[in-house]
């Protein structure tokens, strides 16, 4: 599971527990400008991945890591698809990141409400 958190004008998320293993990665740091916004999705688990580098992925058991597809990248932090939680990003490393978090709508909200506070 990921924390999701502001710090000033960057998104911090933090994973957790063996998901920093997984997805070889412990934190990630993005300037809220490069945030376009985030969305509960709970089917996205469902979706293509594409090819994994680096990170884990066994189906209906956890997928996390760095998945390239269509000549993006994706970070994937998803053992409970029905709490995953999307955020697209724009002139980052990622297009996109999709996080397993406690409570989406609380997490959705939090990203929302920092953008609206930097435009």
């Amino acid at each position: 599971m990921a924390l999701v958190n502001t710090d000033g004008d960057d998104l911090v998320v933090v994973m957790e527990g063996l998901d920093k293993l997984w997805a070889l990665k412990s934190r990630l740091t993005i300037p809220l400008a490069n945030v376009r916004g985030a969305t509960a999705d709970p089917g996205i688990a469902a979706d293509p991945k594409g090819i994994r580098a680096p990170g884990a992925h066994v189906p209906g058991v956890i997928t996390a890591g760095t998945f390239h597809l269509d000549g993006e990248k994706v970070f994937w932090d998803v053992k409970d698809p029905s709490k995953a939680v999307v955020i697209e990003l724009a002139d980052e490393r990622y297009s996109r990141l999709v996080l397993q978090v406690d409570d989406p709508r609380a997490t959705v909200a939090l990203v929302q409400d920092a953008l609206r506070g930097t435009k």
